[in-house]
């Protein structure tokens, strides 16, 4: 299996967690709006994907609407033209697929994609996120990474877009934090078991966590460290001293002079 590197740009830009949103400024989480200003910002960008009932890749972090919209009910039991149509509370955006925000994008900055869990037990997936993912990001020239904290959808990736880098995002896999997922997921998944398995280049790791010892043989051994969601200049330099790039939200990252 083929390893693919993070582009040099996923290392120099500090990535925008969910785009840089802030909902003061009507801004919200994953919209066009916080995608258009971190691209006019010079930020990396980081998204989320669901899958839509019919089947297309959309820009939107959880598996209900009822956290950032005013509608209820699962994501995936609309379609990709529905949820165009659903307002993102707070702002006048709604809901874009991944192929308009590769539009809006356009290469300008480094975009690092993670595929959600769609099996919501982190086992084995039907593939059909990954392979419209893949079909979407076909001829898209700009740097671009995929990850997912459910590894069989990075050995979907693998599969699907051999060329592109592809990591797993990782955590402490706190019980409490990850219920309902069982405890033996938690304990298993905890030691990033899939890493070799899934020909992954990078991880995305818990920034809290960054001090784990399998953080440590990962980077020894050449595997880049990302980390989420850092929430502060301190608390960047603390994730300096182990990560090789922050994805931040809530403050402004300082970019490369």
């Amino acid at each position: 299996m083929t390893l693919v590197p993070l582009p040099e740009s996923f290392l120099r830009l500090p990535i925008a967690h969910r785009a840089l949103h802030d909902r003061a400024a009507g801004r919200i989480e994953n919209s066009p709006q916080a995608i258009k200003a971190a691209v006019a910002a010079g930020y990396g960008i980081e998204i989320d994907l669901q899958l839509s009932q019919d089947g297309v890749p959309v820009v939107f972090h959880d598996e209900e609407l009822d956290r950032l919209t005013d509608e209820t009910g699962p994501v995936n039991a609309r379609t990709a033209a529905d949820l165009g149509r659903i307002t993102l509370k707070g702002s006048t955006d709604t809901i874009p697929t991944l192929a308009e925000v590769l539009a809006m994008i356009d290469g300008k900055v480094p975009l690092l994609i993670e595929i959600k869990d769609q099996t919501l037990e982190m086992g084995p997936t039907d593939g059909r996120l990954e392979a419209a993912t893949a079909g979407a990001l076909d001829g898209y020239r700009g740097d671009v990474a995929l990850m997912s904290f459910n590894p069989h959808s990075v050995a979907h990736m693998a599969r699907l877009a051999p060329g592109l880098p592809r990591g797993i995002t990782t955590s402490a896999y706190d019980p409490d934090d990850w219920a309902p997922l069982p405890v033996p997921v938690c304990d298993r998944l905890r030691g990033i078991p899939d890493y070799e398995a899934t020909g992954s280049s990078f991880i995305s790791h818990e920034g809290r966590d960054l001090g784990r010892d399998r953080v440590a043989e990962l980077k020894a051994a050449g595997a880049t460290v990302l980390c989420w969601t850092i929430r502060s200049a301190a608390d960047e330099a603390l994730a300096r001293r182990v990560a090789d790039n922050v994805t931040f939200e809530g403050y402004l990252a300082a970019l490369p002079a």
